[in-house]
């Protein structure tokens, strides 16, 4: 074959941008992995970056492909024994726009972004994980260093981060204090939270004492909610802010109130993405899909995430 099915952005602009098209298949060099793509999950940066935020100023032409997340089956290998061989079920994320992403066919993936998948899950559960679970557990575990008692708040709870978030805060033994709305208080619950406050009933910050880790999948994009979680910590506390451009003030903010104040941006890892895997496989970690989309209809996907209120994860089907 010489070219794939794929969905790309044809420019900057609405989800009517994403656009299916003949895409030339990739080819794969060095100690990078041809992955047939099985599904591929949805995420804000996708439609941050296809609206022109996000990582947008790193596109270099048109159309691009997005998509960071995939579940797949191995086509080509590095080298024959390479531990990843042809047929086996993988799971990882990719680095758009650098790679072509997985809102397609096919991808090519460095091996080290890819580690067999968990074998407890579909494929579109498994192509929900990646960025979501590497970015919780970055921002939960690498930085905050969630331990028994300590007391972290963790807004957006439901969502795709946020979801996987409040389960491995609360495994590593943390205290957990999530946001939400009224749908989801019950399921956060489930999930390992000790209390959940609605948002849309009262006020954080008038619930709740002092905490010791803010876990902040919001920004100040919304009733400046990075702002007023500096109310809530412990003089040296610290902040945790993971979306893209949601809080230029940050810094200065998080010095005037005496705390610690820091940005995340994930970074693929298979070898998290194992561990992650194992926690998933004995089930001390779930994921939860809130819809599928088949390929050809990312742009209503993309329309769905931008309306908000999206518990878990979406995932585009890509192949059986």
């Amino acid at each position: 074959m010489t070219t794939m099915r794929a969905v790309a952005m044809t420019e900057i602009g609405g989800p009517e941008v994403l656009q299916s098209i003949d895409a030339p298949m990739p080819v794969r060099a060095n100690a990078e992995v041809l992955v047939k793509v099985l599904a591929a999950g949805v995420n804000p940066i996708d439609a941050k970056t296809r609206s022109g935020r996000g990582v947008s100023a790193a596109i270099r032409q048109y159309p691009t492909i997005l998509g960071y997340d995939l579940c797949g089956e191995v086509v080509e290998s590095p080298y024959q024994a390479h531990p990843l061989q042809p047929g086996r079920r993988v799971y990882g994320m990719t680095m758009v726009p650098r790679l072509d992403g997985t809102y397609a066919e096919y991808a090519v993936v460095p091996e080290a972004f890819l580690t067999p998948a968990p074998t407890t899950l579909s494929p579109v559960e498994a192509a929900a994980v990646p960025l979501a679970a590497l970015t919780a557990w970055g921002m939960v575990v690498d930085v905050a260093r969630a331990h028994d008692g300590q007391r972290m708040l963790i807004h957006a709870g439901a969502g795709g981060v946020g979801h996987f978030a409040v389960q491995l805060a609360a495994y590593f033994g943390a205290r957990v204090t999530a946001t939400a709305s009224q749908r989801n208080v019950g399921w956060l619950h489930e999930l390992g939270a000790s209390r959940v406050i609605d948002y849309t009933a009262e006020r954080f910050e008038d619930a709740i004492d002092e905490v010791d880790v803010v876990i902040d999948l919001i920004g100040n994009v919304h009733d400046d909610t990075g702002s007023r979680s500096l109310r809530v910590l412990r003089p040296g506390g610290l902040l945790v802010n993971a979306p893209t451009g949601s809080w230029t003030t940050m810094d200065e903010e998080a010095a005037a109130a005496g705390v610690r104040a820091t940005g995340y941006r994930v970074a693929p890892s298979g070898s998290t993405l194992a561990v992650i895997a194992r926690l998933i496989d004995s089930g001390d970690l779930r994921v939860h899909v809130d819809r599928t989309f088949p390929l050809a209809e990312a742009a209503d996907a993309h329309r769905l995430l931008e309306g908000g209120h999206v518990r878990g994860k979406l995932v585009l089907t890509v192949a059986e």
